[in-house]
């Protein structure tokens, strides 16, 4: 099986360190200004069906029609896949991103980090979609059930959409103050990384909280079973992923931030429409070796929807703020979100 080349494992990091890094990027933040729109926009994302969006405006060039129709002359785009969210932070908040495809936790600490500074804030949702936590050990039901012999890979410690389901659904399972009993367990590693340790069987890698499609590559192995999805931690489906920003690069661009707004809306109405050629798209770019009609038929079922309103933002939120991750809480989801999407049926 042919998976995509991704940087190398990032292992396990205390969260104090993970922040303590964060604040400092943070605070050489949001210092340059702009006389002039730029006539470039550079996307980054993480690997997966969360961030099609991006996969479908890179090869229909939807930010350059638009800017093109706009006025705004020749403008060029580029979409960076990186495989981690602390790569991610890092590219934005150095300036060496403009808008960036990112989980839910980690964007919540960009906003909570850069209040004073770059003011990070989601110009809309990306989409809802599970990720569900994969087994290989036949002896392992439920989230009470992992030894101290199992390892748990997911995208980063600490701070990525499946480390905080892994810890609310601690907190749910174990009970009140038992979130971390499980991080000495995880172990950080990209999606297809954790794909090759979970079909090859040989690593010491048992587990895997993953995403679409890699979970559903893993789950065509008859030895690996789901033990539970990001669903189960938030009581219901919740947004997966984000379109973040600095509001300085919003400010100084306001015709090209709308740019990037119909592009994504566009993005959005195109997989609605073409199913089969989204997944097609993804597929080419992502070098996935899955047939299109699997890919088609997830980001048409019921668990997915690309949906730019946020869903149970708030209740992330607040279990990070609760457990110390976030100094500072938001009171509606709208403080975290631009005005493009205040309109919208959020949460």
């Amino acid at each position: 099986m042919r998976l995509p080349r991704i940087p190398r494992p990032v292992h396990s990091c205390s969260r104090a360190a993970w922040f303590a890094a964060l604040i400092s990027i943070c605070a050489g933040a949001g210092a340059t200004t702009a006389n002039a729109e730029v006539n470039q926009v550079r996307f980054v994302r993480q690997l997966g069906l969360g961030y099609l969006q991006f996969y479908i405006m890179q090869e229909q060039k939807l930010v350059e029609k638009r800017a093109l129709a706009a006025g705004l002359g020749e403008v060029t785009t580029s979409y960076r896949p990186l495989g981690n969210p602390t790569a991610m932070i890092d590219a934005l908040l150095s300036l060496n991103a403009d808008a960036a495809g990112i989980g839910i936790p980690p964007f919540l600490a960009m906003w909570d980090k850069t209040l004073k500074t770059a003011r990070i804030k989601a110009m809309a949702a990306m989409n809802r979609q599970p990720a569900y936590l994969l087994t290989r050990n036949p002896n392992i039901k439920s989230i009470r059930d992992f030894g101290e012999k199992d390892r748990i890979a997911l995208p980063a410690p600490k701070v990525s959409v499946q480390a905080i389901a892994l810890e609310m659904m601690a907190e749910k399972v174990l009970g009140p103050g038992k979130q971390g009993d499980l991080d000495h367990l995880t172990i950080g590693m990209s999606h297809p990384d954790g794909t090759v340790a979970m079909l090859g069987g040989q690593s010491e890698i048992t587990s895997h909280f993953t995403s679409p499609p890699y979970q559903d590559m893993q789950l065509q192995d008859p030895k690996i079973h789901k033990v539970m999805s990001s669903y189960d931690a938030t009581d219901g489906p919740a947004t997966f992923s984000v379109v973040a920003m600095p509001s300085r690069w919003r400010e100084d661009n306001p015709k090209l931030t709308q740019v990037v707004f119909a592009a994504m809306q566009e993005a959005n109405q195109f997989i609605v429409k073409s199913p089969r050629e989204s997944a097609a798209i993804f597929i080419r770019i992502e070098n996935v070796k899955l047939p299109a009609e699997l890919i088609e038929k997830l980001i048409t079922g019921p668990e997915f929807s690309y949906d730019p309103a946020p869903q149970n933002v708030l209740k992330i939120a607040q279990f990070m703020k609760k457990i110390g991750t976030l100094n500072n809480q938001a009171q509606d989801w709208k403080e975290l979100f631009f005005p493009e999407v205040h309109g919208l049926n959020g949460s």
